[in-house]
């Protein structure tokens, strides 16, 4: 009986110790938390950035130390790029990343790690975008796709309908090294409130299978 119960002890104890050991490992390894914007150098795309949950160290609450030099994702692929302007207070999701990635980030490619370390914050990315519900976007579009401010008085627009909508409180401003070609199967109709200027220095031309319609109190054509 006794011998069954030294056993039993010793098993308990070596199943208490990996539990310990489990939760020690899970405890330093950082997987993802939100993080706000500091600081963005827009020169190398990084950004300092304060993540935003606490750790809670021996009873007490303890805030992470801010993230230096942290690479910022933008889509990008096949030659084009969307960029943000961002700005401090932006919010955003850090994640850490499974190796050191010092030398990767440096001279891109294929490198060895300069540090033998897992999930560690000196490896953080911050992808820009997630938010908290006081950040949440207002006036959310839920049947078209829409690139915008948050004001939403500026934005381009394709609804479900496959109509194309663009808006601004300010200019447009359309620039070409070459033609500019509009064509439409049906009507083109432009409204405005003061003038309509339209110059050329070579041939002009306006064609259309059915109508087009120019409206303003002055409309100038110059060639």
């Amino acid at each position: 009986m006794s011998l069954g119960m030294d056993v039993g002890q010793r098993i308990g104890d070596e199943e208490e110790q990996l539990r310990r050991m489990m939760e020690n490992a899970g405890a330093n390894t950082r997987v993802a938390m939100p993080g706000e914007i500091v600081d963005f150098d827009a020169e190398k795309q990084t950004a300092t950035v304060q993540p935003l949950i606490k750790e809670k160290v021996q009873g007490e609450w303890e805030q992470l130390p801010q993230l230096l030099d942290v690479p910022v994702f933008f889509p990008r692929a096949g030659g084009y790029c969307l960029t943000f302007p961002v700005k401090e207070g932006d919010e955003c999701l850090i994640i850490f990343n499974d190796m050191c990635l010092d030398a990767w980030w440096q001279s891109g490619g294929i490198q060895n790690q300069l540090e033998m370390r897992r999930h560690d914050l000196s490896d953080a990315m911050a992808l820009l975008g997630i938010t908290s519900v006081p950040k949440a976007v207002t006036d959310y579009s839920e049947d078209s796709m829409q690139l915008r401010n948050e004001e939403q008085d500026a934005y381009f627009e394709i609804t479900d309908e496959k109509i194309i909508n663009i808006k601004s409180v300010e200019d447009i401003n359309v620039e070409t090294e070459k033609d500019i070609n509009i064509k439409a199967a049906q009507n083109i109709t432009i409204t405005a409130e003061s003038a309509i200027n339209i110059k050329s220095i070579g041939a002009m031309s306006i064609e259309s299978d059915t109508s087009i319609t120019m409206t303003a109190p002055r409309i100038d054509i110059n060639k």
